[in-house]
């Protein structure tokens, strides 16, 4: 069982700038693709982001992409989304992922951080 704990959600304005990181109970992320999915009120879960091992090759949801920017610390066992220019669109429950497949699911999920975004 993987524990993953997400902080860093809360208010922010639109145009301006959130980081939210998300700490896995694992002694370390290598070799181990991470990710975040989103969940606005009424609407089903989506994914945003996410990151492999090794070279650390990204993807992002076309809807966030330029915008947000998802890292990783192998040793830290954390991984970040840094989300830029915001909008009142992205207001939504952010989750994090372990082992995210087909932008669709995961092994393991995190509780999830609340971002509103206001505009």
């Amino acid at each position: 069982q993987v524990q993953l704990v997400e902080s860093g959600g809360g208010l922010v304005q639109a145009g301006g700038s959130l980081r939210l990181s998300c700490k896995a109970s694992v002694r370390t992320l290598t070799m181990i693709t991470m990710g975040w999915f989103r969940q606005a009120p009424g609407k089903e879960r989506e994914f945003v982001a996410s990151i492999r091992w090794g070279g650390g090759s990204t993807d992002y949801a076309d809807s966030v992409k330029g915008r947000f920017t998802i890292s990783r610390d192998d040793a830290r066992s954390t991984v970040y989304l840094q989300m830029n220019n915001p909008k009142p669109e992205d207001t939504a429950v952010y989750y994090c992922a372990f082992r995210p497949r087909n932008r669709e699911s995961a092994d393991y999920w995190g509780q999830g951080t609340q971002v509103t975004v206001s505009s």
